[in-house]
């Protein structure tokens, strides 16, 4: 298959840059989904020409569009951590509407599991000592 080094060596820069264009192609998707200032028919445009002409899709893209790129992979990623930082203020320690749980809160909480019959009474005595506990800490 491969005659001598030179040929094994330009095997391998062309599966490098193989690579590399793969690499570029999901990242131009997933900035061209991403973005918000294109409509449908705009990013359907952008998909057939980057389809249709792959090498010269993908260079144009990123002449026209490579600019904004980074602010659009940015501004995902902050939206996204604002979104996960919301979900775990929302799940740890609130009772709701996102103000941290009282120890009446607690309290009240562990007598319903304690008339539902999910833990017994000593159990609901150790978790309303808890709730005291760290009250007065």
């Amino acid at each position: 298959m491969f005659d001598d080094n030179g040929s094994f060596l330009l095997a391998m820069f062309e599966f490098f840059l193989f690579i590399a264009w793969f690499m570029c192609l999901f990242w131009i998707f997933g900035d061209l989904f991403r973005s918000k200032d294109l409509g449908g028919w705009g990013k359907t445009l952008w998909t057939l020409f980057i389809i249709i002409l792959p090498l010269l899709g993908t260079l144009v893209y990123l002449i026209a569009r490579g600019g904004g790129m980074a602010e659009r992979t940015a501004a995902s990623q902050v939206a996204m951590r604002n979104q996960q930082e919301a979900y775990i203020r929302s799940v740890a320690g609130s009772n709701g509407n996102g103000a941290a749980r009282t120890p009446a809160d607690e309290i009240a909480s562990a007598k319903g599991l304690l008339d539902s019959g999910a833990i017994t009474t000593a159990e609901f005595e150790q978790l309303k000592a808890k709730a005291l506990a760290t009250s007065a800490a």
